[in-house]
């Protein structure tokens, strides 16, 4: 299974026009949902409260097939984010979080996982962090570690003390997704390809960075593949980053590159195949920004979509070419 760590929180979305709607949410749950949806057997190891939204928060991820693991349910109020979004979908956020993860690590979670993902804030606000921090520790080379730093400059502090800590992440991960956003925000002034090629040669098999409306790039070891945006009409971008990195682990699974024994396979990724994981993983956030809020599509949803693409020309691309990372 793919085992997910971090936390889930109740968005609040609140439109330009001042309407407030509530949508499951909390980046490394969303990916989770994603996975789920896309028919994974995914395990989340999070904290709710008990109270109505924790109630909405547990059901949902049932609903998604999401197994909840590890002591779940506690007296702290479920965590929650004020979402508010502009003209174009965008979205800005205020968060009202706890994080913490009570007790040891449950027992043979990392034997039964192909891959554990965390990151966001999860991985960098204490206590809970510190739990997390160690169990990326424990999962390298028993699985395949997957991050996404997914920065919340209101709740990480000054970015370059951020930084070192999620650098310091990026070292312990096989797979890193981060936002142009997010590497603004770590390192500004910098080119974006240039801090994913700092990050690639911190270890990592394969760093992407997406864009928003002009795509994605990704490097591996043979090279830089730059990908364009699936073009949809967008409701908001609520999720959107959690959908692609759903999206992403999704096709590496389906290629064989996920899980101890794929390590070599995975760390020799060619940029053929790199190009492939960026395009099926953002037809993947393409579906939810067409939706209110964190809302991934089912596989059965993505198969729909990726034939009306097919259909429109919208897949009938030169394949990527191989540029020196």
């Amino acid at each position: 299974m793919i085992t997910v760590v971090g936390e889930a929180v109740m968005d609040l979305v609140r439109s330009v026009q001042g309407a407030t709607t509530a949508h499951p949410g909390g980046s490394p749950a969303n990916v989770a949902v994603g996975l789920g949806r896309l028919g994974h057997p995914v395990a989340l190891l999070t904290r709710l409260g008990q109270d109505p939204h924790g109630a909405q928060l547990a059901a949902h991820l049932a609903g998604s097939g999401v197994a909840l693991v590890g002591g779940v349910m506690d007296d702290h109020p479920t965590s929650t984010a004020i979402a508010r979004t502009d003209d174009s979908g965008g979205a800005t956020y205020e968060f009202a979080i706890t994080w913490h993860l009570d007790g040891p690590e449950p027992d043979g979670l990392l034997a039964r996982s192909a891959c554990l993902h965390t990151g966001s804030i999860a991985a960098t606000l204490e206590p809970g962090a510190g739990m997390v921090r160690r169990l990326m520790e424990r999962a390298r080379g028993r699985c395949t570690v997957s991050y996404d730093p997914n920065c919340r400059p209101s709740l990480m502090g000054h970015p370059e003390e951020a930084r070192a800590r999620i650098e310091s992440l990026v070292a312990s991960a096989d797979v890193v997704k981060a936002s142009d956003e997010d590497l603004a925000w770590l390192r500004p002034g910098q080119d974006v390809v240039d801090v994913a090629r700092e990050w690639l040669a911190l270890g990592p098999a394969v760093v992407v960075v997406t864009r928003g409306g002009t795509g994605s790039v990704g490097l591996c070891r043979e090279g830089r593949v730059t990908r364009p945006v699936v073009p949809v009409e967008v409701a908001d971008t609520v999720g959107a980053g959690d959908a692609f990195m759903a999206g992403l682990l999704d096709a590496l699974h389906r290629r064989g590159l996920l899980g101890p024994d794929n390590a070599d396979r995975l760390r020799g990724i060619d940029t053929r195949v790199l190009g492939e994981l960026l395009d099926e993983a953002s037809l993947v956030s393409a579906i939810t920004c067409t939706r209110p809020g964190a809302d991934p599509p089912t596989a059965e949803e993505l198969a729909a979509f990726r034939e009306g693409c097919e259909r429109a020309g919208q897949e009938s691309r030169p394949r990527p070419r191989a540029v020196r990372p």
